[in-house]
């Protein structure tokens, strides 16, 4: 299996970009029309940061009967952004023949999606077409946050001979609502470039944010980060969009966005990165505390239910004494300092004791 030492750093995939920091990648969610592709990419070639186009060509779909893309139609008219904005142009790949046609049609970078990620079967039989080509392939991360499928991807294009690679970072699908279209758990992506430290990440703001209202906060944060680039969507006129309206800038509206970030020096970045990625990883583990804490207390109700039905007393001092025992034990060997324990003990006792005491009364 590949380490991914042989990868290349984005300033060398295309030399006559001359990047001298992070990238933007934008442009619509699908092509629609050709001249819906061809206004969005002029306006976007006036700004200067935007060096790569990207459209959806074919678009997965849950169900049937929505947009789902013109297919090779479109790809004719990137072959003409190509040429009257020298703007390199990307797609969405999901099987070997889109890989072909892609090619075909001089497409400079293909994307695999977050679906496809999630099914090794299709990665791998992307990664044997791949092999024929030497193209720049960027990989999302799966839906559901399982950094091992995200790698696996990786290393499956990388072992076809492909050492052009980035991951793109969308964020990982909700099991319940929240503001955000796409939650971003950025740990995932910081283990990933903890792993492989010479893998370039692109943050991908609009899918994770669902909104405009978003997009600013979350791009800021992925540069933050240290990611390589943004990648975010982009249509002359998103009200009329045929998929995600609510999630496009138009070219004016991005150029505002972007200038408006604060792209770091490579100085800043590795100073505010290194504390900024463990401060990420202290979120990650708080979050996780206040889950657990919040399923004790689910508990801890049933338990007082089932003290109020069979008239027992709230409070119990042999089980008291039995969880301070075992706890401080347990706590202790894991390097935890005894009395520290014993408080947090006593706030949750506490805060436990109070809620069986309101259902018994």
């Amino acid at each position: 299996m590949s380490n991914l030492e042989n990868i290349l750093p984005l300033n060398s995939w295309f030399t006559d970009l001359k990047l001298t920091s992070q990238i933007i990648i934008a442009g619509p969610c699908s092509a629609e029309t050709e001249q819906q592709v061809l206004d969005t990419a002029i306006q976007l070639k006036k700004f200067d940061k935007v060096k790569i186009f990207r459209a959806g060509i074919w678009k997965p779909r849950t169900r049937p009967g929505s947009f789902e893309g013109k297919g090779e139609e479109a790809l004719k008219w990137l072959k003409k952004v190509k040429t009257q904005t020298k703007l390199k142009t990307c797609v969405e790949v999901a099987s070997p023949e889109h890989i072909e046609l892609a090619v075909k049609y001089e497409v400079d970078i293909l994307w695999i999606g977050a679906r496809t990620v999630a099914n090794p079967f299709a990665i791998q039989a992307l990664a044997d077409t791949l092999k024929d080509y030497n193209i720049p392939v960027m990989i999302k991360n799966p839906i559901n946050p399982d950094i091992e499928l995200w790698q696996g991807a990786i290393e499956r294009i990388n072992g076809a001979g492909i050492n052009k690679i980035a991951a793109i970072h969308r964020g990982f699908y909700p099991f319940e609502k929240t503001n955000l279209r796409n939650i971003p758990k950025w740990e995932i992506p910081i283990e990933l470039k903890t792993r492989f430290n010479n893998l370039p990440i692109i943050g991908d703001p609009s899918h994770i944010s669902g909104t405009t209202e978003y997009i600013k906060d979350i791009a800021q944060k992925g540069l933050d980060l240290n990611f390589d680039g943004l990648m975010i969507e982009t249509h002359i006129n998103p009200k009329q969009a045929l998929s995600d309206a609510k999630q496009q800038l138009t070219p004016s509206e991005l150029n505002n966005l972007v200038s408006n970030l604060h792209f770091r020096t490579d100085s800043t970045v590795t100073n505010i990165a290194e504390i900024e990625l463990l401060r990420e990883q202290i979120d990650s583990v708080d979050n996780q505390m206040l889950e657990l804490l919040a399923k004790r207390m689910d508990i801890i109700e049933k338990i007082g239910n089932y003290k109020k039905k069979n008239d027992i007393a709230v409070f119990q001092l042999r089980r008291w004494e039995k969880i301070i025992s075992t706890r401080k034990d347990f706590g202790n060997s894991l390097g935890l300092n005894i009395e520290f324990i014993k408080k947090i003990l006593q706030i949750i006792h506490k805060e436990s004791i109070m809620r069986q005491n309101k259902l018994m009364n």
